[in-house]
Formats: C-alpha cells, structure tokens, sequence
C-alpha cells in the first residue's frame, strides 16, 4: 500500500514534528527579532518552553502525534520547524535555508525524517526555499512566497523537479520585511483564509477571487503580531493566538473551533504556530 503523507493544508492533521526552544536566542535575520534586539531585549528560555509545550498539548487534545527533533546548541532558530522544507502526499520536499546562521538546520533535519521513514522527493540544488513560503492550493497547486526567504531561481529549480508528480507551482510575490508568504497568507478550513490582503499581488488576489475563497483580513501591523500565522487542524479546528482577538471572533462566527495559544516570547525571534510545525501526515 502506498503511503499518503500531506494532501492538502486543511485536511486532518494527523503527525507533525516540532523542535523545542532550547537554545533560542533572537537572531537579527527578520524585521521582528531585529526591533526587539534594538530595544534591548533578551528571551526568557523558561517562558519559551512553556509556551512550547502549550503547543504540544494542544496537538495532543486534538489526537495529532507530535515527534520531537532534539534541539543544537547555537542553532537559535530550530524551533521553527517549517521551514527546512515542506510535505507532499508523495514525501517532502528539502528546501534550502537563506541564512547561514541556519544552515546546518538542513541536514539535522533531513535526518529526522529519514529516521521517521519519510521519503525526500525534490532537493533545492539552486536559489533558495523555505517552507514558510509554502502553501498546498489544491491537489496539484502549489504556492511559493517571493518575500525574503525564497527567490524564483529556488521556485524554478524545485518546479522541474516536481513535474513528474504533476505539481504546478506558483509565486507569489511581496515585500521583504513580511519575511515569509505564511505572515500575510494562511489557509485554515476549505476555501477560507486569513490574509493582511492589501500585501498580496494582484495576480494572486484574483486567482483568490475566481476561486471564491473566504478571507478574514487583517491590518498591516498584525502582521508583526503574527495573526496570519495560525495552524489549521482539520474539521474547521485551528490553532490561534490568544491575543489575535478580531481574528478568532471571526473564524468562530464561521463556525471554526479556536484553540488560543498564549504565546508572546517565541514570537518575539520572527515566528508563530504555524512556523513551529511541520506537518508530517495530514489527511
């Protein structure tokens, strides 16, 4: 029998790797850890394991398994597990990091899914990928941001490889300082997502509208406050901060059931739930 791993973003979320914040520290490689590093401020690694393992329990109330890639020392990144690469139905792809302070993410990683027995499928030998950019349109549409952290020459590159799959993959470009395509675009039911819109390009706000999506919009500053950045569970279930008010009140008057993740220190070196989480089966 053929192994499915990911078929699309909103299925139900069955498995997914996380890496805990052990040795986070803030990084000045994105517009958010850079602002806090300027005022001063340094990370409580206590308050950031305890927002981790909030996250975990939470996946565990929601029956998804959750593997654990043992953090490294000096890596103060790994906690965001998205985006060495990201998963297909057929395996995963292994994207390529932009920043070298992250660079040896990549084969710690690799490794991990070898050992959990999850084929690579694409390798990104040219340009550079990351899996925040990533997004699973539909079956054969894939996504890939523009922003800071992926080029066309690493969306090209995994493009050729993926043909034989029948995949079509399409940019979507936007400014630099959003860092990732998931902190102004996240997917989280069937057709539903929520977006900081006035940030997308025409071209991809069109393909939006003919494909009728229902978008929850944000403003530009909830950007930096991650409110795009929540992890759909499946069964219009979706993991949100607890601060991202408007935005919960929103997705539950469409019927979504919201589990709050109270974090604010993680968050402070460039990321949220959704960039801590690499979906490794969803239905």
């Amino acid at each position: 029998m053929v192994k499915n791993y990911v078929k699309s973003a909103t299925g139900v979320l069955k498995r997914v790797l996380l890496c805990p914040p052990t040795y986070i520290a803030l990084d000045p490689i994105n517009k958010i850890a850079t602002d806090w590093i300027e005022k001063g401020e340094v990370l409580d690694i206590e308050q950031t394991m305890i927002e981790h393992n909030e996250l975990i329990s939470i996946y565990e109330e929601n029956n998804v398994e959750v593997e654990i890639l043992e953090a490294t020392e000096n890596l103060t990144s790994m906690v965001f597990a998205r985006d060495f690469g990201f998963n297909l139905k057929e395996g995963y792809v292994l994207g390529k990091l932009k920043e070298d302070t992250r660079m040896e993410e990549n084969k710690l990683y690799a490794d991990k899914l070898e050992e959990l027995g999850i084929p690579i499928i694409a390798k990104c030998s040219e340009g550079i990928i990351e899996g925040g950019d990533f997004w699973q349109l539909d079956e054969k549409t894939l996504a890939i941001g523009v922003l800071q952290r992926s080029d066309e020459q690493g969306i090209s590159n995994i493009r050729e490889q993926l043909k034989p799959y029948g995949y079509k993959i399409i940019s979507v470009k936007s400014k630099p300082e959003y860092l990732h395509l998931d902190m102004i675009f996240n997917i989280v039911g069937h057709k539903t997502a929520v977006t900081y819109y006035d940030g997308l390009p025409d071209e991809f706000k069109k393909y939006l509208e003919e494909e009728k999506y229902e978008l929850i919009k944000i403003e530009e500053e909830g950007v930096f406050k991650h409110f795009c950045n929540l992890q759909a569970l499946g069964n219009k279930r979706v993991i949100s901060l607890k601060n991202n008010i408007d935005v919960n009140n929103q997705l539950r008057a469409l019927g979504f059931t919201v589990f709050e993740l109270d974090s604010t220190e993680i968050l402070k070196n460039g990321g949220g739930p959704h960039c801590m989480t690499f979906p490794l089966e969803r239905e």
